[in-house]
Order: structure tokens, then sequence, then C-alpha cells
């Protein structure tokens, strides 16, 4: 069974689950298989003894061996892919059909089981996305409940990667900011010598005192 392929994974991208369709892919086949094999036995197995009906189901046996292998290839190459940045379906032999849906444009997702379902491990999974097709369901999903719970971590995960890239984009931009120039609502230190000086010449002041005060004034600068 050859996994997804790898040159379809983004640098850096980690691939979380790739899941093959449940066996429950073939119970169309399973179910004709049993009936072919049951009328084959009853008909020209030894017990009937009829050769009458051996070559028409002998065809119709080979027929039918070759859907199931065809069928068997459909399975091997159809994806449900689940990785750290999105959720990729992808299905098809000759031609193929795929959908990508991003983790942080996924809106909700639901997943669907009867009884015989639940029993044997396989659903159906819809998730609705804020993509042009609005909703995507998926088939034969291998536990839908435990596929549902891993999309919605990996969802958190994305948001939280996001956003602490945010911020470090954030930090970058302001690294490289210009500086605020703090903006000083002082006087002018020489507009104040020149006051000081103007009152030591009205006499307010005393000579030492104006000296005093400008040395004091000087160290501030």
């Amino acid at each position: 069974m050859p996994p997804y392929p790898r040159k379809l994974i983004n640098e850096g991208e980690n691939v979380v689950l790739d899941l093959k369709p449940h066996w429950f892919f073939f119970w169309k086949h399973i179910v004709v298989g049993i009936v072919f094999l049951v009328v084959f036995l009853v008909y020209v197995g030894p017990a009937g003894g009829s050769s009458i009906l051996g070559w028409p189901l002998g065809i119709g046996l080979l027929v039918f061996a070759a859907f199931v292998v065809e069928k068997y290839l459909v399975w091997t190459y159809t994806h449900f892919v689940l990785t750290d940045r999105r959720v990729i379906s992808r299905s098809g032999i000759v031609s193929k059909r795929g959908t990508e849906i991003p983790l942080e444009r996924i809106n909700n997702i639901d997943f669907h089981q009867n009884i015989l379902l639940r029993v044997i491990g396989a659903g159906d999974l819809d998730i609705e996305s804020a993509g042009k097709d609005g909703q995507s369901h998926f088939d034969n999903v291998r536990h839908p409940d435990m596929v549902q719970q891993e999309v919605y971590r990996q969802m958190e995960a994305n948001a939280r990667r996001q956003a602490s890239w945010s911020g470090e984009a954030a930090v970058a931009a302001g690294l490289h900011a210009p500086m605020a120039v703090p903006v000083n609502d002082s006087p002018d230190i020489t507009e104040q010598i020149s006051k000081l000086a103007a009152l030591r010449d009205q006499g307010h002041i005393t000579a030492e005192e104006y000296e005093a005060k400008k040395a004091e004034l000087l160290e501030r600068m």
C-alpha cells in the first residue's frame, strides 16, 4: 500500500494521519462474492454435481474477480490525510481527484455512524469550511470520531502557531521602527543661566549663589 506521495507535502509540513478507506469500502463485493461462492458450491461442487452451470458460473467468477481487483486498486490509491496544516483527500488511478482544506478555514466537523458502523469502527465525515464548496463529505473513514478529535487538536495547534508567527512579525517590525526621541519638557539650561545672571545683576542673589546654581545646572547637561 503506497503512502501519500511525499512530493505533495509542503516543506515544513508534517503528516499526522494517512488513512486508507475502511474495509467496509468493499462491502458490496463481499456480499456478492459470498453469494457467488454459495451458488458455485451448491450447483457445481461435489454435493450438487451439476456441470451445466459450471462454465457460466466460472466466467462470472472471473468477471467478478476483475471487479474486485479494480476496486482494490481504487482503495489502494485513495488517501485521507491530515497534516499540521490541512486536510487532504486524494483518489484515482489514472484520473485523479483531490480536495484540500486548510485547517484555519474549517468551521465545523461532523461524523455519522449507525450501530453496525460503530461496531466495526467506520463512518462518514463531513467537514464544513469557508471554501467555495462549503462542505466536503468523506465516506468509509476509519474511526471518524477519533479523526474528528485529531483534526480539532491540529486546528488548535495551527492557531497557536499562527499567533506566534504574528507576534514574531510584530516584534521584528518593532525592531526596525524608528526610535522615538524623548521630549524634554524642562526649560533650557542656557535660558535658566541667563535668568540667574539677570537676578544677580538686579541684586536678588549674590555672586556666590549665582555661581553655585550655575554649576548645578551645568552638571545636569
